[in-house]
């Protein structure tokens, strides 16, 4: 039932003028999913409050509710056609009363982290994109049939969610910068190991996919006690997203991962001075994506100490900074931060090496994120132990992975959890292979920290796909084209 809706919701925004991506798809059934939640949240509040004899108090007032303006049903539970709003009713009420009610949440709240303020941030930062009236009624009637009162149901219509972040990611444009593929997040989060209790941190946390995925690592954990449950609700999960679509999506995909009042902030990570972390804002552990490419501004550059409109960069000192001492992380970045021989790289690595315990470091193939052309690499270190321990005569190592080399990844054969499977075994005993080898530190080059990754044992092999493979990415790509002609031919 739930996938059929959601086939049916882009169905009706393919027709929508206003709507031209699956970014603009993802958004705009976002925020109707997140009022259809909050409705259902409330009705819950409120008769567990008349259970208990109390008197609940709605966070939004009776016209702007669900049930009022989206479906108000008769008696016999359908939707009231003579009460429910469609047309250019609906469209002027939601885009004149309803999105500005609800962003005026924010500065009526009592703080950021509750649920009034993340009504408040959502519809300030989004608009309606549904220009009809009529489509716009369409989807509330397919939306208001889902039903997300139990873990089961949460839980497949997370899947559900998940699968349209990955479609946004796959659709080009700056979709993939949303999505990191989750096999991968999978094997980070089981290489730095959090634990209930500890403070996991993403300051680029684009869709929470790190969060999401370390929910279900935790709380999968035998014994899991009602203390250890709230403490994962609500003290071990913090973010920041500097980009409103991001910001948005990643709360409603916790939402529907069963974390209830996400901790993210909707601000630019960097702007904020590395000098001004102080010990109470320190994480226990950092897993992160954040943005390679881009580049930021002059006065956001004098907030670090090593300058250059690298976003990555400014993000890895920022990660660097904010990590207790012992703290663990996971980092996605570029592999040209390994080799490149300009002052802030070597800067950089030079930090890096010498304020943290860099152990390993995973090499991943070409295509593993889909519309990126660049090769990354996985940084994993802990903060307070050198890699370079000068004078303490220990020797430290840095245990390379190159994985699945000469795979070719695609949109129809993406990077998968058994591509991974062996790294996250070796990773355990840093044992040697054939596609694994350790780097002394003491060979590293004190002027230039180069860690480029050089396989010692032959390197990357050229792969071919077989006849077979390349006859199925065609007959995918036929499948996808006939489905797209179909829905045009649907509109003529």
């Amino acid at each position: 039932m739930f996938e059929q809706a959601f086939k049916n919701i882009d169905d009706v925004l393919w027709k929508e003028a206003g709507c031209s991506s699956e970014l603009d798809y993802t958004e705009q059934t976002s925020w109707l999913l997140f009022l259809k939640y909050l409705d259902g949240l409330e009705q819950d509040r409120a008769i567990e409050a008349q259970l208990q004899g109390k008197k609940y108090t709605f966070i939004l007032d009776k016209p702007y509710r669900w049930e009022e303006w989206a479906a108000p049903k008769t008696k016999d539970g359908q939707i009231d056609h003579n009460r429910a709003l469609t047309g250019d009713d609906l469209r002027d009420f939601v885009n004149g009363k309803l999105f500005p009610y609800l962003h005026g949440f924010k500065l009526r709240a009592s703080g950021p982290n509750t649920i009034e303020y993340k009504i408040g941030e959502i519809f300030g930062e989004i608009k309606n994109k549904i220009q009809s009236g009529y489509n716009l009624r369409e989807i509330i009637d397919q939306i208001d049939e889902l039903r997300f009162r139990s873990q089961t149901e949460k839980h497949e219509l997370s899947h559900l969610y998940e699968a349209k972040i990955r479609n946004m990611g796959n659709a080009g444009r700056n979709g993939g910068e949303y999505y990191t593929p989750r096999p991968l997040i999978r094997a980070i989060v089981q290489v730095v190991r959090p634990k209930i209790g500890q403070r996991i941190y993403d300051g680029a946390c684009g869709s929470a996919g790190f969060f999401c995925e370390s929910f279900d690592y935790l709380k999968a954990k035998k014994g899991l006690t009602t203390k250890e449950a709230k403490t994962l609700q609500e003290a071990t999960f913090f973010g920041k997203e500097k980009k409103s679509l991001a910001y948005v999506i990643g709360i409603m995909n916790m939402i529907l991962h069963g974390i209830d009042a996400p901790n993210i902030l909707h601000i630019n990570t960097l702007a904020e001075n590395l000098a001004d972390i102080q010990e109470k804002d320190r994480m226990d552990v950092v897993m992160a994506n954040p943005p390679f490419g881009g580049k930021e501004r002059k006065e956001v550059q004098q907030n670090f100490p090593i300058r250059t409109g690298e976003t990555a960069f400014l993000f890895l000192q920022h990660f660097i900074k904010i990590l207790k001492a012992g703290g663990r992380a996971g980092i996605v970045i570029k592999n040209t931060f390994l080799s490149n021989t300009d002052n802030a790289s070597v800067s950089l690595r030079k930090l890096l090496l010498e304020s943290c315990n860099l152990h390993t470091v995973l090499d991943l193939p070409s295509g593993t994120f889909q519309g990126a052309g660049v090769k990354t690499v996985v940084l994993f270190f802990e903060k307070g132990a050198p890699t370079l321990r000068q004078g303490s005569g220990q020797t430290c190592k840095i245990w390379f992975y190159q994985l699945a080399p000469g795979r070719n990844l695609g949109k129809t054969n993406p990077l998968n959890d058994d591509d991974l499977a062996e790294f996250v075994k070796l990773q355990k005993t840093k044992a040697d292979s054939p596609q694994s080898w350790s780097v002394d530190a003491k060979s590293i080059d004190p002027t230039t920290f180069d860690l480029s990754v050089k396989n010692p044992n032959g390197g990357e092999k050229v792969s071919h796909r077989s006849p077979q493979a390349i006859m199925d990415e065609i007959a995918a790509l036929d499948a996808e084209s006939a489905e797209v002609l179909g829905r045009i031919r649907g509109l003529l």
